[in-house]
């Protein structure tokens, strides 16, 4: 994915097309996991189309910044992936005490290991590209956009994961052959990276 991601660094209409068909397909999966759990038939319709507006939403805002400062929407990219790689090698090393019962994989001490690699990913990647940024942040507030955004990428982990609790689901699907849906990989992602933005414009 993050592969993907750095091809389409060098045309803005590669990124465009990547992001809407990854969004597309996202959405697809969201309402197989919907059609799956026992609910009215309104509240069905009223969740597809809520997710697809919020998508709608994913797919300007990411765009705009990855127009504006690529490097700054890689960065930001990137602290998500760090957040998720902490978790898993920190919950499967140390394991302990679960997270939720929401989603019994998810540890405290997996938690605790996507906070630590989000700031060590993030001081790594936002000081190489520092002179590339076209963003600039006050120094004081580097130490909160990892913390929010690894938040945000657990939450939004977590949102996903109740849906597929409640359709009784392993996976959102098979796009990914050994990884399951598109979904489960970027289910942290979609909510970080607006959601981050939105707050860190705000410093």
């Amino acid at each position: 994915m993050c592969l993907v991601f750095l091809c389409a660094l060098t045309n803005d209409y590669i990124f465009l097309s990547i992001l809407f068909i990854v969004l597309i397909l996202s959405w697809i999966e969201w309402i197989k996991i919907i059609e799956k759990i026992s609910i009215k038939k309104i509240y069905r319709i009223i969740h597809i189309i809520l997710f697809f507006i919020y998508l709608l939403l994913v797919f300007i805002i990411c765009f705009n910044v990855f127009v504006i400062d690529k490097y700054f929407f890689l960065t930001i990219l990137m602290i998500c992936v760090f957040s998720d790689v902490g978790g898993y090698i920190f919950g499967k090393t140390f394991g302990g005490k679960k997270l939720t019962k929401i989603s019994p994989n998810k540890t405290i001490s997996g938690s605790v290991g996507s906070l630590v690699l989000s700031f060590v990913g993030f001081f790594a990647i936002y000081f190489y590209f520092n002179d590339l940024l076209f963003v600039r942040l006050q120094i004081e507030t580097l130490f909160f956009i990892p913390l929010i955004i690894s938040l945000i990428c657990q939450i939004g982990d977590l949102f996903i994961s109740y849906y597929k609790r409640k359709a009784k689901i392993k996976n959102t699907g098979s796009i990914i052959p050994g990884h399951g849906g598109l979904l489960d990989r970027i289910d942290g992602i979609i909510f970080a990276l607006p959601i981050g933005f939105i707050i860190i414009s705000l410093f």
